[in-house]
């Protein structure tokens, strides 16, 4: 029965045509964003570097993509019931807006961190918000899902789960490797893998050649400590940190994809992630949340390491409170 599926630790229902046949569903629903040279990443790079311009999306992030081809599977008793998520906020603030254009109930916990920008959109539009007394996502996400099973509503995995990635990364994935014929490296943020894992699949099958580069937290690297164990590390202490989008374990559907597709993991620390921010809205005039930036800083660091061919940078998101961006502009 849709979306009353398990997290699966196979990835046979992604393939080539799930992901096209999300994009063909997209279209029209969420925005194309476009893809813009970054003329200072290239000169740091040594090749040209465009941005994926996700920051300019409809909720602003990349995720409201798997929000509506994930609850567009619901069956109708489930779409009548409702749903219950976890997110540390744009998963939360996609769902609560696609929820609202579907007419379906959506309860949403959140970590006691969540950026009050994020926060007070999703209860702005209509969905039940928890926040949780815990300060990090994976926590957060038990609660929800032992709500989800007390009360039989499906619960909706902000990542690990095939519909989220083909949605999210997969579709992303399809535009930019459309726009950009000769781009040959990607680089990635890696929270849960939503992301990640669909991006990292449509393009190597696509460019079986192009090298994947993931970004983290330097303080939460769960796919760096998955890739060194052989298995999905799901669960990490809590960070205190401003990129709540890459904090907290890895998907094991996700890990699946990953682990065999993914070429290099950079750490990046805080302060590097901030500086990333601080770079973009200089150099581009786009504001982009913390977790967007680890893309641009794994190349101003050095940390994505050596680059042979044409580079997109994904900045999956612009979601950032007044209060956290002048914490942001004063370092």
């Amino acid at each position: 029965m849709p979306g009353s599926r398990e997290a699966h630790s196979d990835v046979e229902m992604l393939t080539r045509e799930r992901v096209r046949a999300a994009a063909r569903f997209l279209e029209g629903r969420v925005r194309r964003t476009p893809l813009e040279p970054s003329p200072g990443l290239s000169e740091m790079a040594g090749v040209p570097v465009s941005l994926k311009l996700e920051n300019l999306q409809e909720t602003g992030s990349f995720k409201v993509r798997g929000a509506f081809l994930r609850l567009a599977e619901l069956a109708p008793e489930e779409r009548r019931r409702g749903v219950v998520t976890a997110s540390a906020g744009n998963h939360g603030k996609a769902v609560a807006h696609v929820a609202r254009l579907s007419g379906i109930p959506a309860r949403i916990f959140v970590p006691k961190t969540v950026d009050e920008a994020k926060y007070r959109a999703m209860v702005a539009m209509g969905a039940d918000v928890v926040r949780c007394e815990f300060p990090g996502y994976d926590e957060t996400e038990e609660l929800a899902r032992a709500e989800a099973a007390a009360s039989g509503r499906v619960f909706l995995s902000a990542f690990d789960d095939d519909a989220i990635m083909a949605g999210n990364g997969g579709s992303l994935a399809f535009e930019t490797l459309e726009d950009a014929p000769d781009a040959g490296t990607f680089l990635l943020p890696v929270g849960g893998g939503g992301l990640a894992g669909g991006f990292a699949y449509y393009a190597r099958e696509e460019r079986p050649g192009c090298r994947i580069v993931g970004c983290q937290h330097a303080l939460s690297p769960a796919l760096k400590l998955s890739l060194e164990r052989g298995a999905a590390v799901t669960k990490l202490p809590a960070i205190e940190t401003a990129a709540a989008g890459v904090e907290g374990g890895i998907g094991v559907s996700n890990f699946e994809v990953l682990k065999d597709r993914v070429d290099v993991v950079a750490l990046l620390t805080e302060e590097e992630i901030l500086d990333g921010v601080r770079w973009v809205l200089d150099r581009h005039q786009y504001l982009i949340e913390p977790s967007a930036a680890v893309a641009v800083a794994a190349i101003r660091t050095g940390k994505a390491g050596p680059m042979s061919t044409p580079a997109v940078a994904v900045l999956s998101g612009r979601n950032v409170s007044l209060e956290t961006l002048r914490k942001i502009l004063r370092g």
